[in-house]
């Protein structure tokens, strides 16, 4: 035994055979989750980018900027609602139903009582025009994915790092972020557009808030403007527009 004690020290403190040290993360990851002049500059970058349109083309610029800073940033995925739905099908429909029917709420009862215009003049003349119903249907498509990834998971995960994750905080959380959704359809869609934004802004977000899986509020976004986009292709805004108050 006394012969093998040699030979097993060296085994031991064999330093190929320790633990790596792992060095502290730093860099550039670190540097874009923070609030430094990089990190500031990262948050403009995607909040005033947004949908950019290429000709008749709209690409969710903002929210591929996002996927690049989560990468570079090294922030889990989870971080802005990514998470694995238990059921994708299930999350689908219930979202395509949520959509709808906050759609067909708004239209039919909640802008009414405000004195809503029925006829929305900016996206009008989509009525019956069908060369341009194939870019409005991946526009609709695009927003769902852009706007939820940008207004509800990147916003939400930059501003609880400022505001916590209290009932306090959240609830500014989702106030702000509301209004930020609000004012990107101010210049569009005018005073009425931005309103109902600001009320879809404070369903999706207290959604957010609460579940922070973002699957579902997605295809409940994508719903809502393919039911907008139905309204204004086959005429029907006046029609919905006046189904409870004459």
């Amino acid at each position: 035994m006394t012969g093998d004690w040699p030979q097993l020290s060296e085994r031991v403190l064999q330093p190929a055979q320790l633990p790596a040290e792992q060095p502290p993360e730093g860099g550039l990851a670190a540097e874009l989750r923070g609030f430094g002049p990089l990190g500031i500059l990262a948050i403009l970058a995607i909040l005033l980018t947004g949908n950019i349109s290429f000709g008749n083309v709209m690409l969710p610029v903002g929210a591929l900027l996002i996927l690049l800073w989560m990468r570079l940033s090294r922030t889990p995925w989870r971080e802005i609602g990514y998470v694995r739905p238990s059921s994708w099908i299930g999350a689908a429909v219930v979202g395509i139903a949520f959509g709808f029917s906050l759609k067909f709420l708004l239209k039919a009862i909640v802008l009414p009582l405000f004195g809503a215009d029925p006829i929305n003049h900016a996206y009008h003349y989509l009525a019956g025009n069908r060369a341009a119903l194939p870019g409005a249907v991946w526009m609709m498509f695009a927003a769902g994915f852009g706007e939820e990834t940008i207004y509800r998971g990147f916003m939400f995960e930059r501003l609880e790092k400022l505001l916590g994750t209290r009932a306090i905080g959240k609830t500014a959380i989702v106030i702000l972020t509301s209004l930020w959704f609000a004012v990107g359809h101010l210049a569009n869609q005018g005073v009425i557009g931005a309103g109902q934004a600001m009320i879809v802004g404070l369903v999706l977000g207290t959604i957010y808030a609460r579940t922070r899986r973002i699957f579902m509020l997605m295809c409940a976004h994508t719903a809502f403007d393919l039911t907008a986009l139905a309204m204004i292709y086959w005429n029907l805004e006046s029609r919905v527009a006046h189904l409870v108050f004459r």
